[in-house]
């Protein structure tokens, strides 16, 4: 059952990527391609989660992705807010 609602998760966010991608083909926002690449590896953590036999939340690998993710979103966020020139 573990398997599956991680399977779930993982297209969830896979999803939610695709629609921030969709947006950043409309637009050319850099905010919105951070945010579709920070879903997109969060939906790779999932499946490595799953995938890889023993591997808890606290593995460095899918620790480290994690943060990777997280600072593509405080990047956006913080592209977006700096001043203009």
């Amino acid at each position: 059952m573990h398997e599956i609602l991680t399977g779930a998760v993982a297209m969830g966010w896979l999803l939610v990527g695709v629609f921030f991608f969709r947006f950043w083909r409309r637009t050319r926002d850099r905010f919105f391609l951070w945010f579709a690449l920070s879903f997109w590896l969060e939906s790779f953590n999932r499946i490595a989660l799953g995938i890889v036999d023993g591997a808890g939340e606290d593995a460095p690998l899918i620790y480290g992705l994690r943060v990777v993710s997280y600072g593509f979103i405080l990047l956006a966020i913080w592209q977006k807010n700096r001043p203009r020139r």
